[in-house]
């Protein structure tokens, strides 16, 4: 995989930030204040890296659009009680992309996560000055549709087949592949690496680091 890329496009929550956990808490939590049957822990896992709208409407169907609308509040109010700070990413993310961006690598971020909020997010990680570019939820289309990589793609200029796509849901994956980019799946976040294997990454790492060594 040695000089194949020049972009590489990451996921934000459960690729570069351990932050999964806490998600499906704070989901959970929304479902008990309204009186909403409580997503399994997988279930909600399952839903990561979509838009908020998208997730809500995948994990209670049989409630109303204002319903819907107080979940994903409630849920946004519980998440961002706790600011995201340097503590939050996984051991060595901030090396790791100071390395890639010194190599030559340009890098951007994908995510299901509003504008506002990984705007807070990144902030407060301190890497907001290694990427070039990020995409949000409210900005293009929820994963799984392409839209995310199509823009950026075009935003830089770069070819997809010197792009790749890092993530650790079914849908950063799927994404990928119906970009038409090269993906490489992490096992630290949302899914199994049993799981994440059927979208045909490139490799299935434990946690992003692991790109210095084969990149």
């Amino acid at each position: 995989m040695k000089n194949r890329f020049d972009l590489i496009i990451f996921d934000w929550d459960g690729t570069l930030v351990d932050s999964v956990d806490w998600i499906v808490h704070c989901i959970q939590n929304a479902a008990a204040h309204y009186g909403c049957e409580i997503p399994e822990t997988q279930a909600a896992k399952d839903i990561i890296g979509l838009s908020i709208e998208n997730a809500m409407q995948t994990l209670f169907p049989d409630t109303d659009a204002e319903m819907r609308r107080q979940l994903a509040a409630h849920y946004g109010q519980g998440f961002f009680s706790k600011q995201t700070g340097p503590e939050d990413l996984f051991p060595g993310v901030p090396e790791m992309l100071r390395y890639l961006k010194g190599q030559g690598y340009r890098l951007a971020v994908a995510t299901g996560k509003k504008s506002a909020g990984l705007s807070k997010a990144i902030t407060g990680t301190g890497i907001a000055d290694l990427f070039c570019v990020t995409r949000c939820s409210d900005q293009t289309a929820s994963k799984p549709d392409p839209l995310m990589i199509d823009e950026i793609v075009a935003e830089l200029g770069v070819s997809k087949q010197r792009t790749l796509m890092v993530g650790d849901s079914v849908h950063d994956l799927q994404m990928a592949l119906n970009a038409q980019v090269a993906s490489v799946a992490v096992t630290c976040g949302a899914h199994s690496a049993e799981t994440l294997k059927q979208y045909q990454p490139l490799y299935c790492l434990a946690y992003p680091t692991e790109l210095i060594d084969i990149i």
